[in-house]
């Protein structure tokens, strides 16, 4: 009995590939979503997250596995998917007593390439980390769908296919894992004259360059609406945060809205829900990182009855 992906965004794409490379018989399948994260994706990696100043979860290990897996697809492909940069976090004078401190951790030196403190202006230090970087996310995704479809992988699932749900917001939203936590977020791709080579993040907000003087620049968190529409208020939030993070000079080049999809501890979820339904989902805003483990993972687990992470299980989501 073949395999069916069925969903073709972040998830999907990252198993598909996983599943090829075992030999497995499967078949993807895909419908358009308009509150998919995935369109619209800055794809950033960053190590150091959230206001505690903490190294993201399992991110060495996670790091590693994806880097390598985006490096043989684009091997595969002849494209260019992963962009690796620093990340440069500025610090409020706020923020400062909590961050200092965390500076001499050694869970995060490893990380940690500088830091320039400043005696004026609107920030109290500059970090820089290594081990940042863009993943193209769309680009990806477009390329792995049209790979799929040469090799005629691409067709609706029959009845006797295994279906694996990969349908990100999409599937939360119509309660397909019960309850989640879906935040819906608006990004700007702005063009300017600022530096190519570094993702700065700060004040809430991050600037990530995609090259040809434009970036993505965001994001907003909102959970009361998830219905992928871009809104005024949006658009004043996220100007505000590239202001702050680099200057008022730009230019808005496009604006759009996507759902994170988000259950759990923004984590990945694989495997077996209660009624037999296989999913892969709860990227959150960190897919471009946890995707490519977490489907080697879920592809082992089918095509070779491996075990399942049990931080990834699908059977322990509401466990906790």
């Amino acid at each position: 009995m073949g395999l069916a992906i069925i969903g073709q965004g972040l998830a999907g794409c990252c198993l598909a590939w996983q599943l090829e490379w075992l030999n497995a018989d499967f078949t993807v399948y895909d419908e358009p979503r308009p509150v998919a994260a995935s369109r619209i994706a800055a794809g950033m990696i960053n190590p150091v997250t959230g206001k505690n100043y903490t190294l993201g979860w399992r991110f060495s290990e996670s790091l590693a596995e994806a880097v390598g897996f985006y490096r043989r697809v684009e091997g595969i492909l002849g494209a260019s998917f992963w962009h690796p940069m620093p990340v440069i976090r500025l610090v409020s004078e706020k923020e400062w007593k909590k961050v200092a401190p965390k500076l001499s951790d050694p869970e995060l030196s490893p990380w940690l390439e500088g830091v320039e403190v400043f005696s004026e202006g609107p920030w109290k230090a500059a970090i820089t980390l290594r081990g940042g970087g863009r993943v193209a996310v769309r680009d990806f995704c477009e390329a792995t769908r049209e790979h799929m479809r040469s090799n005629g992988r691409f067709s609706p699932p029959s009845d006797l296919s295994r279906r694996v749900h990969c349908e990100g917001a999409a599937g939360l939203i119509t309660g397909q894992l019960g309850p989640h936590r879906s935040a819906q977020g608006e990004i700007l791709t702005v063009r300017a004259n600022w530096p190519q080579d570094r993702i700065t993040v700060g004040g809430g907000g991050w600037l990530v360059p995609v090259g040809n003087s434009l970036f993505k620049a965001g994001s907003t968190y909102v959970w009361d609406r998830l219905d992928g529409e871009i809104s005024p208020a949006g658009l004043s939030r996220v100007r505000e945060i590239i202001s702050e993070l680099a200057g008022p000079d730009f230019e808005v080049v496009a604006q759009e809205a996507g759902v994170r999809p988000i259950v759990r501890r923004s984590q990945p979820v694989i495997g077996n829900m209660p009624d037999g339904r296989i999913v892969f989902n709860g990227l959150g805003s960190k897919g471009s990182l946890y995707a490519p483990s977490a489907a080697a993972n879920l592809a082992g687990w089918l095509v070779n009855d491996a075990a399942l992470d049990p931080g990834l299980d699908a059977k322990f989501l509401h466990s906790s």
